[in-house]
């Protein structure tokens, strides 16, 4: 252990856990084996650490939500999970109540809040803000600055290029009736959604189903349909060689 910093000895680290300068790990903490953890990392009371992860410098894991009384996020906060073989580039922020299976990589600057899940081997970019009680499935790929908002479902294989904007409130909290209808896009397995598109609330993108750069989705969009415009139309099929059926990285027995 380096000096500088403090680990508490209610904490629970594996075998051959690195530390560096400055880190901050506080009580009932578990860290498995062989993880590597940057220089002023902080890990916050209650945080699981799994074998062989990549703990980025300046990083903060744990951290409780701090909401506003007009929040419409509060909610039960549970412990933070991170599975193993799991890579959090520098700078992140990983709200307590969320959970990170095995092998995901989590990109510098980019902030996951409470009550997010996110399935195995999926990337999430630079700068990406996942919003709380969001679902993202495994292998899924969210693309630097992409704004994933609160309740939105993300299934697995699913594309999200850079700056795509969700939403999930028509009415711009003004009434309580936006609290009751408030609902992210359901984006099926498969989908890919170009850079700059925008989602509107509640809109369902279909499996492999292709939102062009720059579109306004405000409409549903069909399984194996390419859209693009303002707002955004069907153009044509998504060809068959585009398919998940026929891409080396695909495992058909993912749900």
């Amino acid at each position: 252990m380096e000096r500088f910093s403090f680990v508490s000895d209610r904490a629970n680290l594996g075998k051959n856990v690195s530390i560096g300068v400055g880190v901050v790990i506080e009580e009932d903490v578990s860290i498995g084996d062989g993880t590597e953890i940057g220089n002023y990392v902080v890990i916050k009371s209650g945080t699981r650490i799994g074998k062989n992860c990549i703990i980025g410098d300046f990083s903060l894991l744990g951290k409780k939500p701090a909401l506003s009384p007009m929040s419409t996020a509060i909610g039960k906060i549970n412990l933070l999970e991170i599975g193993d073989n799991v890579k959090i580039n520098s700078f992140a922020i990983l709200f307590a109540g969320s959970k990170i299976d095995d092998g995901c990589v989590i990109g510098d600057r980019a902030t996951i809040r409470e009550r997010v899940t996110i399935g195995r081997e999926s990337v999430i970019g630079l700068n990406v803000c996942i919003e709380n009680d969001t679902s993202i499935g495994s292998r899924c790929r969210i693309q630097t600055n992409a704004y994933i908002t609160a309740y939105t479902i993300v299934e697995d294989y699913v594309f999200i290029a850079p700056c795509v904007t969700t939403t999930n409130d028509n009415y711009m909290g003004r009434t309580k009736k936006s609290v009751e209808m408030m609902k992210g896009p359901v984006i099926r397995k498969g989908a890919r959604i170009g850079g700059n598109a925008i989602l509107l609330p509640g809109v369902v993108i279909e499996k492999e189903a292709f939102v062009a750069a720059g579109s306004v989705v405000t409409k549903d969009v069909p399984e194996k349909s390419v859209v693009k415009g303002v707002p955004a139309r069907p153009f044509k099929e998504v060809p068959e060689e585009e398919l998940l059926i026929y891409q080396n990285y695909y495992e058909e027995e993912e749900s």
